[in-house]
């Protein structure tokens, strides 16, 4: 690593999740909510979903070992954030549903692999305080909170269509942020391909099998639940608060990073995880009360704030240091791309068939199954030993 001090590079990388969980915050609650009063059906909103995902499971596979094969992380992170910049442009020029499922795809080629560089360049400059991550990526978190509670009030009171132009501002100003990360200079040690076979161990293979489970019962969550909201009566202010209170929870548990990872074992971290995953699904099932409904928001600190933390020092603690971009990258396709493309498709189906709430019972029984094949991985080891 070049001679510099970590605290203008902490600076950048915390300016970089303020500003994608920024731009996150209006496409997750209020995209789909956008394609929904276009007109889309659940089965077109689930497919935009679905090919989006799709773009996060090839894409960053690719960038990721040209990164850490030729040493070019930093160029590509800012090539991939210009270009996706631009390509979102001409979602402000079309609502024709075969047109924007093309943008999708092309838009997903850049934007696909910015988050996971992001966590790779993270752990490098982190080092040995890798368990202190919650701090530095909590600063996402605050900007989503913000977003989608400012945002919900602004749509009541204006359009939804005002989020594309959001979505840009935000896009654009990372661009240009991009361009102040340092340069990271990893020690030449193993080969390349002696490195990546490292991520065909039983271990790992494990481990992604039950992340994409998790993703696939998050599937529900990312790309209905405003849907569902709105379809109960409830406003776009509610749907704000909802989606800010989930990240609220999630801000005190990555505050408690450090404590938690020092105290509890990553494999104990994720089981819990699943647990409080197929509970929160449960709860959104049965519960029509708004009161409900917001405290099962609290359960985010779990499902996504200690299962995500626990999976980026997981996956960081099996690979080796020359593939630690293609290892993120991996993680990042498996769940956030393969399984919620899996599950955008499903629920995207279900919701045509059944309605939301089905969604949710559904995804509560694929939660408890990851957990149960994640715990039984671990018991099979532990008696290997």
């Amino acid at each position: 690593m070049e001679n510099y001090s970590k605290r203008p590079f902490k600076f950048v990388i915390r300016s970089q999740y303020f500003l994608y969980f920024g731009v996150l915050g209006i496409f997750l609650p209020y995209f789909n909510l956008y394609c929904y009063h276009l007109g889309f059906n659940g089965v077109q909103i689930g497919t935009l979903s679905a090919f989006r995902s799709v773009s996060l499971v090839v894409f960053p596979l690719f960038w990721a070992a040209l990164a850490d094969r030729f040493h070019i992380r930093r160029p590509i992170y800012i090539v991939c954030n210009i270009f996706s910049t631009l390509v979102w442009i001409l979602y402000l020029y079309t609502v024709d549903f075969k047109i924007m499922l093309i943008i999708t795809v092309v838009y997903g080629v850049f934007y696909a692999p910015i988050i996971s560089f992001l966590e790779a360049f993270t752990m490098d400059i982190l080092g040995p305080e890798k368990k202190s991550y919650g701090s530095i990526r909590v600063w996402g978190s605050l900007n989503f909170i913000l977003i989608v509670i400012v945002l919900g009030k602004m749509i009541d009171l204006y359009s939804i269509e005002m989020i594309l132009v959001l979505i840009l501002i935000g896009s654009l100003l990372q661009a240009l942020m991009s361009f102040r990360v340092p340069r990271i200079i990893s020690a030449r040690t193993q080969s390349f391909s002696t490195n990546v076979k490292t991520l065909l161990k039983s271990r790992v293979i494990a481990f992604l099998i039950c992340g994409f489970l998790m993703l696939v019962s998050h599937g529900a969550y990312y790309g209905f639940l405003s849907i569902h909201l709105e379809t109960l009566g409830y406003p776009k202010a509610f749907i704000g608060m909802a989606w800010a209170l989930a990240s609220t929870a999630e801000i005190l548990v990555m505050i408690k990073s450090d404590q938690i990872f020092r105290r509890f074992s990553l494999e104990n971290v994720l089981t819990f995880s699943f647990a409080a995953a197929a509970l929160r699904w449960f709860i959104l099932y049965f519960v029509h009360s708004p009161a409900l409904i917001l405290f099962s928001q609290i359960f985010h600190a779990i499902t996504y704030g200690t299962f995500h933390m626990a999976s980026i020092l997981y996956m960081d603690q099996l690979t080796p240091d020359k593939t630690k971009t293609l290892g993120q990258a991996v993680n990042n396709a498996v769940q956030y791309g393969l399984g919620l493309m899996v599950g955008f498709f499903l629920n995207g189906y279900l919701y045509e068939f059944t309605g939301s709430f089905m969604l949710f019972i559904v995804s509560g029984g694929v939660a408890i199954t990851g957990g149960l094949v994640f715990k039984g991985y671990q018991m099979a080891v532990k008696k290997e030993i």
